[in-house]
């Protein structure tokens, strides 16, 4: 079964919720994922709605708000990214860089310390500099959780690197397990600025994913009204 995909930029949200409950037999918000799924008669999931993380609604589908405090968070061997937005505004960035990363091999001083083992000079310096980048994140997060009232946490981050954000000197100001976590949805290709500013404003667009073969239940929703 072939998913489609359609942007909705140019429909306004209560105008996306009618039709929803209008035309779609039964629906569910989903919360930790941010979505509604989308349910046909047997109340089997045909397609879903993505929703932007600064929409903030019930499971009514009723609007709470639409200028909600979201931190972005991106984390990759040796680079990492934070962005906050406020609705759809940026009211903060910053990036982190360090040297984590074994030049000849290519992949990361964790990766290559959990196969091999080694404590030479070299591997030790970069342990070092992975130690002291998770702090340095972990002290501007703290800091940023400090000055906002940080609603949701949208996060990029390979699993490997999730002990070390947690397991820090600096303690990370959010739980592994915290409800406001959101797993961003789209692949970044490296974490810096440029990349995470460009999968922000991705996100900021709803979007309809549905099965190709229940196309026609969405026809409702290919032109404005």
């Amino acid at each position: 079964m072939q998913q489609q995909s359609l942007n909705l930029f140019h429909i306004p949200f209560k105008e996306i919720f009618t039709r929803i409950k209008e035309e779609m037999p039964t629906y569910e918000y989903d919360y930790g994922k941010h979505i509604i799924k989308l349910k046909d008669d047997n109340h089997e999931v045909i397609g879903f709605l993505r929703l932007p993380l600064h929409l903030v609604i019930d499971d009514s589908l009723k609007i709470i708000d639409d200028d909600n405090l979201v931190l972005y968070l991106s984390i990759e061997s040796g680079n990492a990214a934070i962005v906050v937005m406020e609705g759809k505004q940026m009211i903060y960035h910053t990036t982190f860089s360090a040297y984590m990363t074994r030049k000849k091999q290519g992949f990361s001083q964790i990766k290559y310390l959990k196969k091999k083992g080694k404590s030479r000079a070299g591997s030790r310096v970069r342990l070092a500099e992975t130690i002291e980048f998770f702090e340095n994140i972990n002290t501007t997060l703290t800091t940023l959780f400090e000055d906002y009232d940080i609603a949701r946490i949208a996060l990029s981050c390979n699993t490997t690197l999730i002990p070390y954000l947690h397991q820090s000197k600096v303690p990370c100001p959010f739980e592994k397990k915290d409800d406001r976590l959101y797993k961003i949805p789209l692949h970044i290709p490296q974490s810096n600025f440029t990349n995470l500013e460009a999968t922000v404003k991705k996100l900021m667009a709803p979007v309809l994913f549905y099965i190709e073969e229940h196309e026609g239940a969405f026809k409702g929703f290919t032109h404005k009204s």
